[in-house]
């Protein structure tokens, strides 16, 4: 299998910019964790104190829980502290989702991006598609149809015998150790709720959110990062698309520079608070004119579902 071709971090930047942009930092990446989870106590407190601000509330909260998984990104690739120890601690622990098959999975997605191997290319070969049927899919996703297929069904149907031409479903027990951390997770949410006499604000402003924003502005993301780039491409600066996202954009669909994603997969090394660095630096030095880049989140989706 042909891994995909990389670029060499010295044909862009000088030694002293790369030991920057490179360098782990013991305090920002749980400086990152720590905001991320303040952020999402201070919407839950908010949507509990006035229901009217319940709809804000669930968008936040769903984009946090993106922000977390952009957090848990950045500990798969080794990036969110020095110690690697603390690292995937933090990773595995707190940022609210199973990192180790995690990395394996997306490691894999780097070293083949866009190539045939590549695990993610399904999410990004349908484009372009109609805006009709990209309107089916944020429905779904808002609807919680997308969240019951990814999370609930498998265990509806480990109980039924799949029907002739079906796929077998897998087993209930291999469900529940494929998705022990979310299951325990909002476990413990439900129970720590409930026991404080606010369990209606588990299920308004956690579970919510995930089941509805959260599956939504994952689409996008995954829409924006590879959707609309050929197949086998050979050139390593459009692999992936860096969106220029407003700040609003960046509020309620990019946590954490997510938005940053063509640099990211040129240098991996690089953790997700000095995306924006990098981007400055590749700016001033005319690179950004030859990468992938489009103007905002709305204008990439009118090329991905052009009618």
């Amino acid at each position: 299998m042909a891994t995909a071709p990389r670029v060499n971090p010295e044909d862009f930047f000088y030694p002293e910019e790369w030991a920057r942009l490179s360098l782990r930092s013991s305090w920002r990446g749980l400086a990152c964790v720590a905001h991320c989870w303040l952020a999402i106590g201070a919407a839950m407190a908010l949507g509990a104190w006035s229901p009217w601000c319940i709809p804000l509330a669930v968008m936040w909260v769903g984009n946090r829980q993106l922000g977390l998984f952009v957090l848990m990104h950045d500990a798969a690739h080794a990036v969110m502290h020095p110690s690697r120890r603390i690292n995937d601690f933090v990773g595995f622990w707190l940022c609210g989702t199973e990192m180790h098959a995690y990395r394996s999975y997306h490691l894999q997605h780097h070293r083949y991006v866009q190539q045939t191997e590549d695990p993610d290319l399904v999410l990004s070969a349908p484009f372009p598609i109609t805006r009709a049927s990209l309107q089916r899919k944020l429905w779904r996703d808002m609807s919680g149809q997308t969240f019951y297929k990814q999370r609930i069904a498998p265990a509806v149907h480990a109980w039924r015998t799949p029907k002739a031409g079906q796929s077998p479903w897998i087993p209930l027990g291999a469900w529940v150790r494929q998705e022990r951390w979310f299951l325990g997770c909002n476990a413990v949410f439900a129970l720590a709720f409930a026991w404080a006499g606010w369990g209606w604000v588990w299920w308004a402003l956690w579970l919510l959110p995930m089941a509805t924003w959260l599956p939504v502005i994952t689409r996008l993301r995954n829409i924006s990062e590879h959707a609309l780039v050929a197949q086998n491409e050979p050139n390593p600066l459009h692999h992936a698309r860096t969106t220029m996202a407003s700040w609003w954009e960046r509020m309620w669909l990019a946590p954490y520079w997510v938005n940053y994603h063509c640099e990211h997969h040129m240098f991996t090394q690089i953790p997700c608070w000095n995306l924006p660095l990098a981007h400055r630096c590749l700016c001033e030095k005319g690179v950004m004119a030859r990468m992938n880049t489009a103007p905002s989140y709305a204008a990439l989706l009118r090329q991905a579902a052009p009618a």
